[in-house]
């Protein structure tokens, strides 16, 4: 039988920070890696949250990698030293942001069309040998055959991974991943390789087995911020019951409020803010009518009483 792929949880911006990070390791686990979301350089330095999001006293139960995005050697260089000093070994090189905001800085995977530029960054990594990186990119900008492009230049490179979502830059999140452009890419990579994209599911996880046999694991986004237990039922090859899954999402969402009530500054409502946020993703087979108080809720007194009641009422069948 075959060993179960090992699950990467991919960053997402906003929502996987330290705080949901040590919650849902500490309550579902099943996540070999947590990713930061991207660290960048901003007027020449660094944002708060992200150099607070890195330190070690909040990240405990997570095996945290590091993320950045740059688009020249000198940012590299400022973001690498910074995961240096923060005492990481590994890190991880984003390429494959969709956000046109950061495309048009030729960051993430709006780099991938100069593949001189993709060169350049990428082999800033020989100036830390202290430290292994891995790339996360996307199939290209506007065409799908960039990163086929890059890939006998990529499969040089001394890296931990590659992780590959495949849809181009330009679909943000829309249309279908090309599971035939991942294939080409995949029978010509040498390296470690991960699949990432449109995972939400048990059997999307099966589904990948038979097609790709040498994938070295999976990296989960939306997915898992949708149905949060989906690792820890792949792994231990045993699926949660109702009961056990309104228990732990009822723990979960505790270990959320709590930690961002002590971690934000602007009381009750900035919690409510945050909290609400989680739903973006969260629990999509919920019925809507228990959904939509939630997210209606003008007090955390009311909002912790309505999800109370659609954690009471989710599906059985949920991410299956």
């Amino acid at each position: 039988m075959m060993k179960p792929y090992v699950i990467h949880f991919a960053p997402l911006q906003g929502y996987t920070d330290s705080v949901y990070r040590e919650a849902h390791a500490q309550v579902f686990g099943g996540v070999e890696t947590y990713y930061t979301p991207f660290v960048r350089l901003e007027k020449n330095g660094f944002r708060n949250k992200e150099l607070r999001d890195l330190t070690p006293e909040t990240n405990t139960f997570a095996s945290l990698v590091p993320q950045m995005i740059a688009a020249l050697p000198q940012e590299f260089r400022r973001i690498a030293g910074l995961f240096r000093e923060s005492g990481y070994l590994r890190a991880d090189i984003n390429l494959g942001c969709p956000f046109p905001m950061q495309a048009r800085q030729h960051r993430g995977a709006g780099i991938l069309s100069y593949p001189d530029e993709v060169k350049a960054l990428l082999e800033t990594i020989f100036e830390f040998p202290e430290i292994q990186f891995s790339v996360k990119l996307r199939l290209g900008w506007n065409s799908p055959d960039e990163a086929q492009a890059l890939l006998p230049f990529l499969n040089k490179l001394p890296l931990v991974h590659l992780s590959l979502h495949p849809r181009i830059g330009t679909q943000q999140y829309k249309g279908e991943t090309n599971r035939d452009a991942f294939s080409r890419f995949y029978d010509s990579c040498t390296l470690p390789l991960l699949y990432n994209g449109d995972i939400r599911t048990l059997s999307d996880i099966r589904s990948l087995t038979g097609h790709f046999p040498r994938l070295k694991g999976i990296m989960l986004g939306r997915g898992l911020l949708s149905f949060p237990w989906l690792a820890m039922e792949h792994v231990s090859g045993t699926s949660l019951t109702a009961g056990e899954k309104k228990e732990k999402l009822s723990a979960f969402h505790a270990l959320l409020v709590a930690g961002y009530s002590s971690r934000l500054e602007g009381g009750e409502h900035q919690v409510l803010d945050k909290m609400k946020a989680i739903w973006d993703y969260l629990l999509p087979d919920a019925e809507k009518r228990l959904r939509k108080k939630v997210l209606k809720s003008s007090c955390l007194a009311d909002y912790l009483e309505a999800v109370r009641n659609l954690i009471y009422h989710i599906p059985v069948t949920t991410g299956r």
